[in-house]
């Protein structure tokens, strides 16, 4: 269509950006010169000029199972000849079958219940209505570092300074010590950020809270996974003080990790709610909380709506997620890969003074960069001038962390073995010099 024709040159796409784009909108571009992408194709991408990347971003972690599947692009193109819309006041079997689909990829004993909405952050303030709704309290947990949206409930929830707007934020949200044993302020002692909890529920809160929320592996903070039994026992402590435990599987779900579907399942826990988004649509807008039916009940009388929740549109691609997921054995080329991909980072650690450590699971990988190892100052200035190189290099990487010193890794989870030397070639040539 005449009329519908797309400007490809690059600099009518920055000028009607620049033009046309709110402050807020425009102030996301982690480069010095804006990547602007044509195409994709399962785990490569390719910008207007034709040039040929390997993505390590997967989109922000919302590309799992890759660019342009055909198995996700068939189920949508189906759906939206038939009907590209069905509010949810009117019933679609598509949803109700994700539904019942994703409430099975859950663990066995509960009743679990799926509400449908647009986006993680929009997930994470039903799910804090949800804990606060069914406790009777206000009071909330959530772990400095954290990250869990940009709405005012989601970023009084995030604690990292970066995404907090000088703005009033809610109040009754208490932002716990990160178990983080390499930069944490107890380092490895677990039991020390366990009594932090102690103390907060003493000394800031009525003695009673609505839950905690918790990133079972950090994403944007820089891939910090939880320590061993952490989870465990906070949990007790918060069910103890009349709250729920609320898992924000935005970044680590649906078989990322390579050990199992869902990063909580690491930890010996069951949560009575769990907030997905991301990768559960491959790029399609769609997030979901998932909870315990008796938790979700007390909502039965009151509205949460999201106009474009439960989307058949987004549905029958989460749909074709699930299917790709499992017909393609990606939770365990996500392990095998990502052992590969670690192996590299390790390599490059042995090599480079400027990586200060490497974490991994799976494919959430990440590496901190610092000045000096024993202070471990961030080294945020060389961080950007090394993302900038792998940029030249031919590879998405993320550039994350409270500090700005973090590479993180979260390619889509179809990468391939043979992509890996690609990956090291590539990282190497950035570090050289540093």
């Amino acid at each position: 269509m005449a009329d519908l024709d797309i400007d490809w040159s690059t600099e009518a796409i920055i000028g009607r950006r620049d033009k046309f784009y709110a402050a807020s909108q425009r102030a996301f571009v982690p480069y010095k010169t804006p990547l602007i992408f044509a195409r994709g194709e399962r785990q490569y991408l390719w910008d207007e000029a034709g040039r040929k990347y390997l993505d390590l971003l997967g989109m922000n972690v919302c590309i799992s199972v890759g660019h342009a599947h055909p198995t996700v692009t068939r189920a949508v193109e189906e759906q939206i000849r038939q009907l590209q819309h069905c509010t949810t006041m009117f019933y679609h079997p598509v949803p109700a079958h994700f539904a019942e689909e994703l409430a099975a990829r859950m663990p066995k004993g509960q009743d679990w219940v799926v509400h449908f909405t647009n986006s993680g952050t929009e997930a994470i303030d039903l799910a804090l209505i949800m804990a606060q709704s069914f406790t009777g309290n206000i009071d909330m947990l959530a772990l400095r570092n954290a990250y869990h949206g940009a709405t005012i409930g989601a970023q009084s929830l995030t604690g990292i300074s970066g995404f907090r707007h000088n703005v009033p934020l809610l109040g009754g949200v208490h932002h716990i010590a990160n178990p983080d044993p390499y930069r944490g302020i107890f380092g490895d002692d677990t039991d020390a950020y366990l009594a932090e909890i102690d103390r907060t529920i003493q000394f800031a809160t009525p003695g009673t809270l609505a839950g905690f929320i918790v990133e079972p592996i950090q994403g944007y903070g820089g891939i910090v996974e939880l320590p061993k039994g952490y989870l465990k026992a906070a949990t007790k402590k918060v069910r103890d003080a009349g709250g729920v435990l609320i898992v924000d599987e935005v970044q680590s779900g649906f078989g990322r990790t390579g050990d199992n579907f869902w990063g909580f399942e690491h930890h010996d826990v069951l949560p009575e709610i769990v907030v997905m988004a991301k990768g559960i649509g491959n790029g399609f807008p769609l997030g979901a909380v998932v909870a315990r039916r008796d938790v979700a009940e007390v909502l039965a009388k009151k509205f949460f709506f999201n106009t474009y929740g439960a989307s058949p549109m987004a549905c029958a691609a989460g749909r074709a997620v699930l299917k790709v997921i499992d017909d393609e054995k990606l939770q365990q080329n996500s392990k095998t890969v990502g052992a590969a991909l670690r192996a590299v980072l390790d390599r490059l650690h042995q090599k480079y003074e400027i990586i200060g450590e490497v974490r991994s699971h799976g494919l959430m990988l990440a590496v901190e960069l610092v000045s000096d190892r024993r202070s471990k100052t961030p080294a945020t200035k060389e961080t950007a001038e090394i993302f900038e190189k792998t940029r030249e290099n031919g590879i998405v990487v993320s550039k994350s962390g409270a500090n700005r010193n973090i590479l993180r890794m979260v390619p889509p989870m179809c990468i391939k073995l043979e992509d890996v030397a690609w990956v090291e070639e590539a990282l190497d040539r950035c570090f050289a010099g540093y």
